[in-house]
């Protein structure tokens, strides 16, 4: 059996432009729970006081699966960890500290012998405060092969019971990594007795290759995000991995606990909360993973599915019989759609979206999966002491320059401004800098219909950078210009004081 340690809410948490608040976090964390991974990397709890907060909030929210939090060989960062993740029904401490000459010299300053003596040291510590102890060897795969058996049994000896083998630049290949691997299971005295765990990225477009790669090779433990997201090119695709494994079970002969029929909504709930749209063709979760234009495709799936198609849409939870709600829906309707998209509400939640979704139904005929999302989203967009957008007004004409007025609460207090720009979304951008004191930068901005027709709902989503950080927006309305406004404010009370850690695996 394959374990699975997902990673979204910590590494992939980290690629630009994927940042949660902490109801967005929980939401996921359930719903992954409910995926049946086994373990959930909730976040790196000494970088901010926030992901100190979230981890915290996930440790005790989560019961079935294993909740760890990230931290350096640093006692500060183990205390702060342990704090985190204490309550937790299984915690584990995910310690880690690189191992290649290059971090090493440059990064660390430290040789080799004090590299083991940290290693020893703050394993030890981790151990005293927690059973459950993975050891991460930061660039693993540019290291030496023959030193990181060393560091790896150090680990053990000093209490670890997993030990990762990151390939954290995603430069090694499928054979290489294999090899490695089995090197370091016949270096390694004691690694019998632990699991071995990879965390691939795919900066060649290689994680998922490695990745079962490493499982041929002993590995028990695959570390990876839905849809792949994570710093720069992104993580191995828990999507991918897992249905590989599934559909090539007679050559991998391993499985995983996942209940694969989670995996749409998982990925969905994710593209829907970060705003990251899922490429048309991107595998297993891809609009076009399974549709079929070709008319040859087309005439050989009608007669037998399979001669097109290697898995049954089903298996990933993909059925085109659908609940469609209206006006005339009751709330028991409204609860079963929402778990059947991924949310977990509770009664007094529901009181208060079952209101939004009949203010919405008055408007549309039919409410469509899409809209319910769009619902949820606006939630998941409040934040505690953030901006709220009471009106707004828009005054515009062709050949002068745009006016829109923003009224804002925060907290106790209402501010009103004037902006002025080339239109009125311009302008009510330059109304909410304004507002907000803060010199912000625009650097992308989309505006998608989320369902057809005239009265469909407009999605925007944009990206701002604010002190060399990027932030993400999304904003939800049938009007483009207040949703333009909502995802600017949304994207405003992203920001966060918290001091900003870089070093992971």
């Amino acid at each position: 059996m394959i374990k699975i340690f997902d990673t979204t809410l910590r590494d992939g948490e980290q690629s630009p432009g994927c940042s949660m608040n902490l109801s967005e976090k929980i939401q996921m964390a359930r719903q992954l729970e409910r995926l049946g991974v086994d373990v959930i990397e909730a976040g790196f709890a000494s970088s901010s006081p926030g992901d100190f907060r979230s981890v915290e909030e996930l440790s005790r929210v989560i019961k079935n699966a294993t909740v760890a939090s990230l931290a350096r060989c640093v006692k500060k960062d183990i205390d702060i960890a342990y704090d985190a993740v204490k309550k937790a029904v299984k915690p584990r401490l995910h310690v880690f500290l690189a191992t290649s000459e290059i971090h090493m010299k440059y990064k660390l300053e430290m040789t080799e012998e004090e590299v083991l003596e940290r290693i020893q040291k703050y394993v030890s510590y981790a151990k005293s405060k927690c059973d459950d102890i993975e050891f991460s060897a930061e660039d693993a795969t540019r290291s030496n092969v023959k030193f990181l058996c060393k560091v790896f049994e150090t680990a053990i000896e000093a209490g670890a019971t997993t030990i990762n083998i990151p390939d954290t630049v995603g430069y090694v290949t499928p054979n290489e990594y294999h090899n490695f691997i089995k090197e370091i299971k016949e270096g390694t005295k004691g690694i019998e007795n632990v699991d071995i765990s990879v965390h691939c990225h795919n900066d060649l477009g290689l994680a998922v290759a490695n990745s079962l790669a490493a499982i041929e090779a002993g590995a028990t433990q695959v570390e990876c995000t839905i849809n792949g997201i994570g710093e720069r090119a992104g993580n191995a695709s828990l999507e991918e991995l897992v249905m590989a494994l599934k559909t090539r079970k007679d050559y991998y002969k391993k499985d995983t606990n996942i209940v694969t029929e989670e995996i749409m909504n998982s990925s969905n709930l994710l593209s829907h909360i970060t705003g990251v749209k899922i490429s048309p063709n991107k595998p297993i979760v891809g609009k076009n993973a399974f549709a079929h234009e070709s008319g040859i495709h087309q005439h050989g799936v009608l007669k037998e599915r399979t001669t097109y198609e290697i898995m049954d849409p089903k298996s990933i939870g993909l059925n085109k019989n659908s609940l469609v709600l209206g006006k005339h829906s009751g709330k028991h309707a409204l609860r079963d759609k929402l778990n059947e998209l991924g949310y977990e509400i509770n009664d007094d939640e529901l009181e208060e979206l079952f209101v939004k979704f009949k203010e919405l139904s008055d408007v549309k005929k039919t409410v469509f999966d899409e809209d319910i999302h769009a619902i949820m989203i606006r939630e998941f967009q409040k934040v505690e002491g953030g901006y709220e957008l009471i009106d707004y007004n828009a005054f515009t004409s062709d050949g002068k320059e745009s006016k829109t007025v923003i009224k804002i609460k925060k907290e106790d207090e209402v501010i009103e401004m004037v902006g002025s720009g080339r239109g009125p979304i311009d302008a009510a951008f330059d109304c909410m800098g304004k507002i907000s004191g803060s010199d912000i930068k625009l650097k992308e901005f989309s505006i998608y219909s989320v369902t057809q027709g005239k009265d469909a709902l407009g999605e925007t989503i944009l990206r701002v950078e604010h002190d060399g950080e990027i932030y993400a927006g999304k904003g939800i309305s049938s009007d483009i210009i207040k949703s333009s406004i909502l995802a600017y404010v949304n994207a405003i009370n992203q920001f966060s004081g918290g001091e900003v850690i870089e070093d992971a695996i």
